[in-house]
């Protein structure tokens, strides 16, 4: 419970340091994405400002011709001379009336029909970001004409005759200037730009203005223009704002850049928090492996001692046990001893004689299994085995068949005569009589031999093959059920493999693989 506490704590730090991590670098991007922009819309009010300075060098009494207004302009959006125009990636220039309407333009055309294209400072769209007057690029037109703003004369052509008609009088002659009335400067300088000077006009003032009005100047070749024409081209040349519409791909390069920066580094901390979790996933694994290899090895060390006092009581018990059979046995050999005596003898002996055979395999099962290799011939070793078990082949009129390659193979010799000793007396207590038995050695390639003992019992079922080998595990009535448990530990011992198969037509087949062939 303390481990897994521990772990949900560690889980949990890890997600808090990944999220910090990740709201860390949103943050940031958002950042850099407000610094980009604010640099875009820097970057208009100096094209903007350079718009007024420029309308403020070629204006002359308050009015600027076209013809030389919109030529400054295409060189501020074509123009690759000026740091500023290269730099700026400026797509239109727009100069407006206080309508809305287009004065001047250069670039692109901008869509003035869209209904908050006035009405917001900045309109970002798809490519590109329009402003709408960075800075105050003229004096606001009354319905009363408050003051005279900058008024952005038409090209000849587009001049109605009686305004080519007129001649700008000659220049009145100098004097001092007059004291402005109170509250009125000699020039009105609205934002970035100066405006024409409120007073004055080309009719002398009928008396004294009343508070607040202001009398609109009428421009000297502008005098013989009516009233209605002289207001008319005020409202729609006259300059009241200007809309400037520059390239996003600045901005979104920038953008992208800074994304991918951010993107990898959350990738990095992710894999860094995944691979951290893991680490340490695998670290409290590994802890709970070694804690339960100590135990293990603990135990493995008990059963050790254990095996060991079992082995030496089991030696221990053969000696009284062989007193026992020795005196049934003179027992049942006196003369003068009943009959009854001389049978329940007979029985202590058989008794004896089935406990002795337990405690020899199970010394022999607990004894520890040392392989001493050498180059044996498997043929021989097969043939001597038989041999020691003809009288039992004989006594259940068994068939044996041995088929064996001359093969030589590097092994324990003693070790594999009892484990082929051990694997024929199962096949022999297993087959009926007259049964059929087959040896059969074998060469597999050329490093490997196999060895298969057959025969025609009843078999072993498929559930059971397993279960076979261990100790105590027995199919048959007389058996002990640990000498297929001592073939186990010998191949094993040496490095083998051994299965039980089925065999046809019946019976079982024990096969012993991965023989080393000798050199």
């Amino acid at each position: 419970m303390e481990l897994t506490r521990r772990s949900f704590l560690v889980f949990a730090l890890l997600s808090v340091v990944w999220a910090l991590v990740i709201i860390w670098q949103a943050e940031e991007h958002y950042r850099v994405r407000q610094a980009a922009k604010a640099d875009l819309s820097n970057r208009s009010r100096d094209i903007a400002n350079t718009v007024s300075a420029c309308i403020r060098g070629m204006r002359f009494r308050g009015t600027v011709a076209q013809e030389r207004l919109e030529p400054v302009l295409n060189e501020l959006i074509y123009g690759h001379s000026n740091e500023l125009v290269k730099s700026s990636q400026l797509i239109s220039i727009a100069l407006l009336n206080a309508a809305g309407e287009p004065v001047a333009a250069a670039g692109r055309p901008i869509d003035f029909e869209q209904h908050d294209i006035l009405q917001k400072g900045e309109r970002w769209g798809r490519g590109s970001v329009t402003f709408v007057n960075p800075v105050d690029l003229g004096a606001s037109l009354s319905s009363e004409f408050g003051t005279n703003p900058t008024v952005v004369l038409p090209p000849f052509r587009a001049m109605t005759n009686s305004m080519r008609d007129i001649r700008p009088p000659p220049p009145p002659p100098r004097r001092e200037p007059e004291d402005p009335p109170a509250g009125i400067s000699p020039e009105t300088t609205v934002g970035s730009n100066i405006v024409a000077r409120p007073a004055g006009g080309d009719r002398e003032r009928e008396g004294p203005p009343r508070e607040g009005e202001f009398r609109p100047r009428r421009f000297p070749w502008m005098r013989g223009m009516s009233e209605a024409e002289y207001r008319t081209l005020v409202e729609k040349r006259a300059l009241h704002g200007l809309v400037i519409a520059m390239s996003t791909e600045t901005f979104t390069a920038a953008s992208l850049r800074d994304f991918w920066l951010r993107a990898f580094i959350g990738v990095l901390a992710s894999v860094s928090a995944i691979g951290s979790g893991l680490a340490w996933r695998n670290l409290v694994k590994s802890s709970d492996l070694q804690i339960r290899l100590v135990r293990a090895s603990e135990m493995n060390t008990h059963l050790k001692e254990m095996n060991l006092a079992a082995a030496g009581l089991a030696h221990e018990t053969r000696n009284p046990l062989n007193i026992i059979r020795g005196r049934a046995q003179m027992i049942s050999k006196q003369a003068d001893a009943a009959a009854e005596i001389r049978e329940k003898s007979r029985e202590i002996i058989d008794e004896a004689d089935k406990v002795a055979a337990q405690l020899n395999e199970f010394i022999n099962y607990s004894r520890p299994r040392e392989v001493r290799r050498s180059v044996l011939s498997l043929g021989s070793v097969v043939n001597e085995v038989v041999r020691a078990l003809s009288y039992d082949f004989e006594e259940k009129q068994v068939r044996l068949e041995v088929r064996c390659e001359q093969l030589r193979i590097e092994a324990d010799e003693r070790l594999l005569r009892q484990a082929l000793f051990n694997l024929l007396l199962n096949s022999v207590q297993a087959v009926n009589s007259g049964g059929q038995i087959e040896v059969v050695a074998e060469k597999r390639n050329a490093n490997e031999a196999l060895l298969e003992v057959r025969d025609t019992g009843p078999g072993v079922p498929p559930e059971r093959r397993t279960e076979i080998f261990k100790p105590y595990f027995t199919t048959q009535k007389t058996g002990t059920g640990l000498g297929l448990a001592v073939v186990q530990q010998i191949v094993l011992a040496h490095g083998w493999d051994i299965e039980c198969l089925p065999n046809q037509p019946g019976g079982a087949t024990f096969r012993i693989s991965h023989l080393k062939l000798a050199a």
